[in-house]
């Protein structure tokens, strides 16, 4: 009778491929560095081929080993896809969960949240990776992120959660040394804090009640690729920003900040929960989704379009 083949061996040959490394491959793994080195090892002393050329510095897939790595990566795959559809299936969910965020808003609006999941979902752990850049969901292995932006036609899913107000802001003590701007061409007059994410960051947009559209290009002293670090500033009298209301909703209402051309609003941006497309999704990512969209629902609510406090 053949020996059945080496299938552990063979998923953890296609991690390291996967890592380029062995010593990430048993991090991810949760096995010890030797364990892994042993497993490629015997995969190499069965098939009669060496399978990666090692030094101190660089591991090379060699010809055999380019030849195996398609294979065992799918291998790979495949059962973890056996596994997350029979644990969809399970009652308790239970496992990890890799979730991404905007930087700020994971900081204050999705954090204040987990705790009150992980309490109910003992078993299901968290990965909270906080970025302002759209990450890769499928390259990078994510389960979902949210998302603030009008989103492009794409192959992910998406679920709209509820708008997320904005606001052109700036300190009392700016205004009234430099201006209140009425129209948004006079923004040309004043010193603008940009914010790299921004839908358009060259470009401000607005509209009015009548329809009237106009767009300016700002300039100021300030630009950033976290709206959050704009705060001090623009607390400091150093300018305006176009900012989200979960950034700048405490400020508005303590009076640091006021909001200006309220009769024109920046097209309307939303709050989205996308996810790799396919399915069965496992009951610990369902159960994810189902929470993050019930509660952030819940703050859009309590915000609204034109709301200058935070939520509660």
């Amino acid at each position: 009778m053949t020996a059945l083949p080496d299938l552990e061996a063979m998923a953890i040959f296609a991690k390291v491929v996967e890592l380029k490394s062995f010593s990430g491959a048993a991090d991810e793994l949760k096995l010890s560095k030797a364990t892994v080195s042993k497993a490629v090892t015997r995969l190499e002393a069965r098939l009669g081929a060496r399978l990666f050329n090692r030094t101190s510095r660089r591991l090379a897939l060699t010809e055999a080993g380019l030849r195996l790595a398609e294979p065992a990566t799918r291998l790979l795959a495949d059962g973890q896809a056996a596994e997350d559809e029979i644990l969809a299936q399970s009652a308790q969910p239970r496992g990890l969960v890799r979730l991404a965020s905007p930087m700020s808003f994971g900081l204050l609006e999705v954090a204040p949240l987990l705790p009150d999941f992980l309490t109910a979902y003992p078993e299901v752990s968290v990965d909270l990776h906080m970025s302002d850049e759209a990450v890769d969901l499928i390259g990078l292995g994510f389960d979902m992120a949210l998302r603030i932006a009008a989103l492009p036609d794409s192959s992910l899913l998406a679920r709209k959660i509820g708008q997320v107000p904005r606001h052109v802001v700036a300190a009392p003590a700016y205004l009234a040394a430099r201006g209140r701007p009425t129209h948004p061409a006079h923004l040309a007059e004043h010193a603008c804090l940009g914010y790299a994410y921004l839908p358009t960051p060259e470009t401000w947009r607005f509209i009015n009640g009548a329809g009237e559209e106009v767009s300016v290009r700002p300039a100021g002293p300030l630009r950033a690729n976290n709206a959050e670090a704009l705060v001090p500033a623009l607390e400091a009298g150093l300018g305006l920003a176009l900012q989200p209301d979960f950034i700048v909703g405490e400020s508005l209402a303590a009076g640091r900040l006021e909001a200006v051309l309220t009769d024109w609003r920046p097209p309307p941006v939303a709050l989205h929960l996308v996810m790799p497309p396919g399915g069965p999704r496992p009951a610990r990512v369902e159960v994810l989704a189902q929470f993050l969209v019930r509660r952030l629902s819940e703050r859009c609510a309590i915000r609204g379009p034109g709301s200058t406090g935070s939520a509660v």
